[in-house]
């Protein structure tokens, strides 16, 4: 929080102050005195805070930052005050905005990938908020509109994390529907249906976003996971309606001892009415779509066209009839 005060309080004295009583300097003197004097005060708190506080004391930062269950690390374990100045603002981000989760939630959603890890996610925000915060700033010359530049900056990779989450639950739900259909006529062949997923997975030729889901889930109850466990994770990655209605219908034939066949074959025929209704819905969208690019991109070409000879003759001295 005294970072925070410390930039604030720098930012509006060189707005209150934008020149010299007795001296005018270019408007770039000002930004670079700004860098100088913000980075002089927090190095010399980062020199107090070392000597004040208690040694080990930062060490309990990162487990009070992700703290999620007692003895699970996070991605943000690594983070540690003490090394630099980077980590401080990772850390010091992470305590403000509350964004340890958000990330970790998005991770997931792209399927937990090697790159970028919950942190390398955290560094493109930052990245971003820097960039933009620059660009206006040489832009605009405005202390105010640059940090608003900035603030705003700093969320911008959201929107592409979420088209790509977007993206990839639109392909898992391509899938799903034929997976339910093959996962209930394997079932009524004798399988139970950890064993007809591990047949489907194995028939398969080309590994799919859904059936590397599916993959994990056999993985997790190799490890030891229950069934039930493995599930709830598989419909968690996803963040799909449809995906938590299928674990629930498995989970409940469990519990219940219901018939799971009949179960699957009444969701796939539902799944199926909902998609044909999801398509009848586009195609009537589509012809209010269309007008802006009639309007404005086909019309205007098709009036020249037909217009241009009756135009040319006119400025040559008539019509012709």
């Amino acid at each position: 929080m005294a970072y925070v005060w410390i930039f604030l309080g720098f930012l509006g004295w060189l707005y209150a102050h934008p020149y010299h009583p007795t001296l005018v300097f270019p408007a770039w003197v000002y930004y670079l005195l700004a860098t100088v004097v913000f980075g002089s005060a927090v190095g010399l708190y980062t020199a107090i805070e070392r000597v004040v506080a208690p040694a080990g004391e930062s060490a309990t930062d990162v487990a009070r930052i992700a703290k999620r269950e007692a003895g699970l690390a996070t991605p943000f374990s690594g983070l540690d005050p003490r090394r630099g100045l980077g980590d401080r603002l990772d850390l010091f981000l992470l305590r403000m905005l509350r964004l340890d989760r958000k990330l970790e939630e998005m991770h997931m959603l792209l399927g937990r990938p090697d790159k970028p890890t919950p942190l390398q996610l955290l560094h493109y925000k930052e990245v971003a908020g820097a960039a933009a915060g620059a660009l206006l700033a040489l832009a605009s010359h405005s202390i105010p509109a640059t940090a608003l530049a900035a603030a705003g900056g700093f969320f911008i990779p959201d929107f592409f994390i979420k088209n790509r989450v977007k993206q990839r639950q639109q392909e898992i739900m391509r899938q799903f529907p034929a997976f339910v259909d093959l996962a209930a006529l394997t079932i009524e062949a004798g399988l139970d249906y950890m064993t007809a997923i591990e047949r489907i997975l194995k028939n398969a030729k080309k590994k799919t976003e859904l059936e590397v889901e599916l993959g994990k889930v056999v993985s997790e109850i190799s490890l030891g996971y229950s069934r039930r466990d493995a599930l709830s994770h598989l419909a968690l990655r996803t963040g799909l309606q449809e995906i938590r209605s299928f674990v629930g219908l498995i989970v409940q034939s469990d519990e219940l001892g219901t018939s799971l066949v009949d179960l699957l074959r009444n969701y796939a025929g539902d799944m199926r009415f909902r998609r044909l209704n999801r398509a009848e819905k586009l195609a009537a969208q589509a012809s209010t779509k269309m007008l802006f690019p009639l309007i404005f991109f086909i019309f205007p070409p098709v009036f020249i066209l037909l217009m241009s000879p009756m135009i040319k003759s006119f400025f040559k001295g008539g019509l012709g009839f």
